[in-house]
């Protein structure tokens, strides 16, 4: 029994001894890797620490360990909430729509692109798609504004042109949704190419000269050759969009959304954002962010672990 523990403990120094000298040998990329650390250590998990005022009274001027104790009362409350049903319905729908709609589009649009053999075109139009993220949402929303305004934008000349009503794109329920999905598209859909086209270059070009000898059109060759040796990259990037369908563009919304509105559009986000800053409520503003986490961590495993049962490696 001795010389085992002698033998393991041994064991645990050379692995020890190993780790170390690894560390002297990349001590500069691990350097490197100090500030990002730093970050998340900081701004990501100190913060997390707070998290406790979902379970008090929180008073600003006892600070948040002297604050009184409510337990589980601010989730009740935010359960029986008036408002709480309709932001769950508002989030989940834009989210759900986003990742329906938005997600295939840069799949296709990276195809598209690699399927441009002129160099310079290509950049040019990479270029052009990609501009859009580069925007604030506050430049955004004043594009939107211009584009559907039924007084001096473009929607409403083409009202004008055709002798129709006008319409309050913007202000009107029905279709401010398609608004926010809309804007949404057009600013981050090139943006989200690069990850799969980095993967399209992957994919071995014998497959497709072999694929056109037997006869495979394109289409036939995107579905056969392209989706599949992509297919482990889009996975990994949904399980990634799925943690985030809690949050369904905070800065989107806050800028596109008005009174007459709010109803339709209302999430979490600006939720929080109102009832925290603005009404001075952090504990409750605290337990919606930390229930909206809860469920976004149940989805990304939920996700992870349905792409196993499917073969695919998921993200751990």
């Amino acid at each position: 029994m001795a010389g085992a523990k002698v033998k393991a403990l041994q064991g645990n120094r050379g692995k020890g001894g190993k780790m170390w000298k690894a560390v002297r040998e990349h001590r500069t990329l691990y350097l490197l890797m100090v500030p990002g650390l730093l970050y998340f250590i900081l701004f990501r998990y100190l913060p997390m620490f707070g998290l406790v005022i979902a379970f008090k009274d929180y008073n600003i001027f006892k600070g948040i360990w002297a604050s009184d104790w409510v337990g589980l009362e601010n989730f009740r409350e935010l359960i029986r909430s008036r408002d709480f049903w309709n932001v769950m319905k508002n989030t989940l729908r834009i989210s759900f729509t986003k990742i329906l709609i938005s997600f295939p589009i840069p799949i296709l649009l990276a195809i598209l692109l690699n399927e441009i053999r002129q160099v310079r075109f290509r950049k040019v139009i990479q270029t052009c798609i990609y501009l859009p993220h580069f925007l604030s949402w506050v430049v955004i929303g004043g594009i939107m504004l211009n584009l559907f305004s039924p007084v001096f934008g473009l929607a409403g000349q083409f009202f004008k042109a055709t002798g129709m009503e006008a319409v309050n794109i913007m202000a009107k329920k029905n279709t401010i949704f398609w608004v926010v999905i809309f804007s949404d598209i057009w600013k981050e859909a090139g943006w989200s190419t690069i990850v799969f086209l980095a993967a399209l270059t992957q994919v071995d070009l014998n497959l497709y000269e072999a694929a056109r000898m037997d006869g495979a059109n394109k289409l036939e060759q995107m579905i056969h050759i392209t989706l599949p040796a992509i297919s482990s990259i889009v996975i990994v990037m949904l399980i990634l969009r799925i943690g985030k369908i809690m949050n369904a563009g905070f800065e989107q919304i806050l800028v596109l959304q008005n009174p007459i509105t709010r109803d339709t559009i209302d999430i979490f986000d600006t939720y929080v954002y109102r009832e925290g800053l603005g009404r001075g409520s952090y504990s409750f503003a605290a337990t919606v962010d930390m229930f909206k986490s809860v469920i976004a961590l149940i989805l990304v495993g939920s996700a992870n672990k349905i792409s196993k049962w499917f073969g695919e490696e998921g993200i751990v």
